[in-house]
């Protein structure tokens, strides 16, 4: 497995694989063919089928300009590599310089079929599953967030302090911002409202659901209005983490060395989950974006409170066997509805399953690889209008009012 900076990405929103990905593939063209003076790109699949939702003609423009070009949707279904799928092609006057198919894997990672190895280093971690880390670690006494550290090596501290701190800021402008979010939806923020309304009589777990929310939704939000987040590991799942790690700092008071080992333990989960399954949301649905992070969210709480490797395996599983079959249905192709609010949702189902770990780890039967290996299967499995196209589900029965 590589290192979890390529699952820890830092850049703007509203998605990894429909903005991320695209805005990358063609920087890297444009440094290969400097020449270039003209480009097509033709999106495939969910790229075709949300891109306009998800601002994927946008950044193309913005990335590619000022070359002159065009932008073509082909939604037609054909047999494709991978379900993000584009073709990008660059002129000099007559002469093509380039003519790629790149696939966009989830997380803002990329891949060239002709190059397959397009991004990233080498292989920092040893191990592929989580039975073989936790093997791993038990023998030497160490705990995940050691266990990442020996792998990674002490700099990626400093990466994850910059990751924390895209988080926090992230946080800080959504729960401060009101207004409409873009989009025929006409969402509205919402993140203020949750944060500022305290209820009557407001018990704990009440207080702890709202603030755990507000954090969720501030994020979200600010992933949806195309502002600067963290993928984790999904840009339609930035707000999980953020939220659960800002309360355990702020509400628990934990540290932020001690979140930064939090971060690493979320880290080697959604690893061992890209590495096993998929963190894309056009391959998988919701449940190995939205899934995914909730599974990396209860494990860095897990790390946070110190349980037993057992008890980190088991919280992740919970949290992932608990989002089994959840579709990627984004209403207009906006990473709005209903990914926000699911966001807030898994947020305190990460929390949950964090408590109900640290209960019965030693009766559990379904270990986090297996649940693993099963959220690949179920995915696949899925109709492909729930894998975020936008014809099934939620975005084909919602109502939208034109103009």
């Amino acid at each position: 497995m590589r290192s979890i900076r390529e699952l820890y990405r830092i850049g703007r929103g509203p998605s990894s694989s429909h903005t991320m990905g695209p805005e990358t593939a063609c920087r890297i063209l444009l440094s290969r063919f400097p020449t270039a003076d003209r480009y097509r790109v033709t999106l495939f699949g969910s790229l075709a089928l949300t891109g306009r939702g998800h601002g994927t003609d946008r950044i193309l423009r913005e990335t590619l300009s000022p070359l002159d070009g065009e932008i073509l949707f082909k939604r037609n279904s054909v047999p494709l590599p991978h379900p993000n799928t584009m073709e990008i092609e660059l002129w000099h006057n007559t002469e093509k310089l380039a003519d790629e198919t790149v696939c966009s894997i989830g997380g803002g990672a990329i891949r060239f079929l002709s190059q397959p190895e397009t991004e990233g280093g080498k292989e920092v971690y040893p191990h592929k599953t989580f039975s073989e880390i936790t093997s791993y670690c038990a023998a030497r006494h160490l705990r995940i967030s050691e266990y990442a550290l020996i792998c990674e090596g002490n700099d990626i501290l400093d990466y994850l302090t910059e990751v924390l701190s895209v988080m926090r800021d992230a946080v800080k402008r959504g729960l401060s911002a009101e207004g409409e979010l873009p989009g025929v939806l006409h969402t509205q923020r919402r993140a203020s409202s949750i944060f500022n309304r305290e209820l009557p009589n407001e018990t704990p777990q009440e207080r702890q659901t709202r603030l755990i929310s507000a954090y969720a939704f501030a994020a979200c939000e600010e992933n949806a209005a195309g502002n600067r987040i963290v993928t984790a590991p999904t840009c339609g799942a930035s707000g999980i983490l953020p939220a659960v790690l800002i309360y355990a700092g702020e509400q628990e008071g934990f540290s932020d060395r001690e979140l930064l080992n939090g971060l690493l333990t979320a880290g080697v989960c959604g690893n061992v989950i890209k590495e096993n399954a998929s963190i894309s949301g056009a391959e998988c649905g919701c449940q190995a974006e939205v899934g995914s992070a909730c599974s990396m969210a209860a494990m860095a709480l897990a790390e946070l409170y110190k349980m037993t490797l057992s008890q980190i395996d088991y919280a992740g599983e919970i949290a992932m066997e608990h989002h089994l079959g959840l579709t990627c249905d984004p209403i207009a192709g906006l990473v709005q509805i209903p990914c926000i609010e699911r966001n807030a949702v898994a947020a305190m189902r990460a929390w949950e399953a964090k408590t109900l770990a640290r209960f019965l780890s030693d009766s559990r039967k379904i270990s986090f690889d297996l649940i693993i290996k099963t959220m690949l299967n179920t995915g696949r499995d899925l109709p492909l209008g729930y894998r975020e196209t936008s014809t099934g589900g939620l975005a084909k029965y919602y109502p939208i009012k034109k103009g």
